[in-house]
């Protein structure tokens, strides 16, 4: 597909992986909602390095662990050569160490491959818009790594009491690492109701992603000594 062909509105995605048949997969399952589009495929770093200008993507996903040097090696350099953009780091390791690694190196989010498709291609389209995004599982592991540091939450306290009690509930799941689905699934609403009350919970709170909004509340939490979220 040309340039010219791409929809204007198109997020083009650089795919980084060492295995054909999974580099494929993905592919298809990235432009099956036409919003996504795979601009570039390569099989290494090197090779991602050598193709980027000439794809120009908007987003790069890589895998973690890829001969000869990895995708923690491309991410530093793609950051040491001035690219912004995000990188996403897609992969089979839960490793807290792992993600770490990824997020210190500058990864904007990272994803496990036995994800729910809609999850990947949703963490994708949130990565665009400036969001740093985390599989569901990694949720936790994340907060954990985070609470060492600053976190915006200290500063917002008071405003928990601009969320409804579904919305508390719901910020409650978020702490736990629930993704959408689930979240669902456990209060028998639709994946849509869910969505739109988290929009809602990052708007009263100030709040960028599904991530800091996690944080808060396991702050929250733990100022309470324990105490739910949820009235």
């Amino acid at each position: 597909m040309s340039v010219a062909e791409i929809p204007p509105a198109t997020i083009r995605v650089l795919l980084v992986d060492d295995h054909t048949l999974f580099r494929k997969g993905l592919a298809e399952l990235l432009e099956q909602r036409g919003t996504i589009t795979v601009a570039g495929i390569a099989a290494s770093g090197d090779e991602a390095l050598r193709v980027l200008a000439d794809v120009k993507p908007d987003v790069v996903i890589t895998d973690l662990n890829m001969p000869p040097n990895g995708g923690l090696s491309l991410l530093r350099q793609l950051r040491h050569d001035g690219w912004t953009g995000p990188v996403l780091i897609l992969t089979v390791s839960d490793a807290e160490e792992d993600l770490s690694a990824a997020m210190q190196a500058g990864a904007k989010g990272y994803l496990l491959k036995d994800m729910e498709p809609e999850d990947v291609v949703d963490a994708v389209q949130r990565a665009v818009r400036g969001e740093t995004v985390v599989a569901p599982a990694m949720t936790l592991k994340l907060v954990n790594l985070l609470q060492g540091g600053s976190s915006p939450a200290s500063v917002k306290a008071d405003a928990l009491k601009l969320l409804t009690a579904r919305e508390r509930e719901i910020l409650e799941h978020l702490a736990q690492g629930l993704s959408n689905k689930a979240i669902a699934r456990v209060l028998d609403i639709s994946h849509d109701t869910v969505k739109l009350h988290v929009r809602h919970i990052l708007s009263k709170l100030n709040l960028t992603s599904r991530v800091e909004a996690a944080v808060f509340a396991v702050e929250q939490k733990a100022a309470g000594q324990g105490r739910r979220i949820s009235p």
